[in-house]
């Protein structure tokens, strides 16, 4: 059976996920990587999309829509007197040399940059992570500057965002890996449970495979832009059920002879 034929069945089919039990490792491992790779494409496709069209927005409205400027000794510095607000689509760039807004008050304004006294601050998702304009350069910066260095960044882009996907990648297969082994580790309770003669490794085969309905499932919420509540312990509960149904798909332990 191909890899591809296993992962649809093993959506729906407990029994296919007990004939894994005594599959090479090799392919296993290789099921758990292009199943992390399945699950990562959405989060990481948004979040290319938005990185290449932030950078875009950023140079646009520093070149037409901000004032002159220059960073001189890790501090922003303009004529202007009060913060700039300025939106481009569903863009939104804060720009305020005065030191009158704080990191702490950017996540209620809706914005996704914010050019402050002495930081740049990225809002995403909530978040806010702020960089000091020390750790760019120690010498003096002007608007023109910033406008070259954003070029060069976005000619890199390609670049950064190969090396961002196989960071991304690395952390996510390291995690599912994780996830395999503590779910094959609970299996060791629900054999006993279930009466089945089962070893750790039988079990981690059958716990790859029992975590592909979860997996597929949130994928699928994950391209649709789609929160689903109490994620953890669904993902958890149902990859659980899968694999106790595949358990119970094995014979049972003979009783012990008198």
């Amino acid at each position: 059976m191909s890899i591809f034929t296993q992962l649809a069945k093993s959506m729906y089919s407990p029994k296919v996920i007990a004939d894994t039990r005594f599959q090479g490792i090799g392919k296993t491992i290789l099921f758990v990587f292009m199943l992390t790779l399945i699950s990562i494409l959405p989060v990481v496709y948004y979040m290319f999309v938005g990185i290449s069209e932030a950078v875009g927005s950023v140079k646009h409205s520093i070149k037409t829509d901000l004032p002159s400027f220059t960073i001189r000794e890790g501090e922003l510095q303009s004529e202007i007197k009060a913060p700039l607000t300025i939106k481009n689509g569903s863009f939104t760039l804060i720009f305020d040399p005065t030191g009158a807004i704080d990191e702490s008050e950017l996540t209620g304004m809706d914005a996704n940059v914010a050019m402050l006294q002495k930081e740049i601050v990225l809002v995403a998702g909530g978040e806010t992570n702020a960089v000091p304009y020390t750790l760019f350069t120690s010498e003096s910066m002007t608007k023109d500057d910033i406008i070259t260095l954003i070029n060069t960044a976005e000619s890199s882009l390609p670049v950064l965002l190969g090396i961002l996907f196989i960071v991304i990648y690395v952390f996510s297969s390291g995690m599912k890996f994780i996830e395999v082994s503590l779910l094959a580790l609970f299996g060791l309770l629900l054999k006993n449970l279930a009466g089945r003669k089962l070893q750790y490794r039988h079990l981690w085969r059958m716990a790859a495979y029992s975590t592909t309905l979860p997996t597929i499932f949130f994928t699928i919420m994950a391209l649709l832009k789609t929160a689903v509540p109490y994620s953890f312990s669904i993902n958890w509960f149902v990859a659980s059920m899968m694999l106790l149904l595949a358990i119970k798909e094995l014979p049972a332990k003979k009783p012990a002879e008198s």
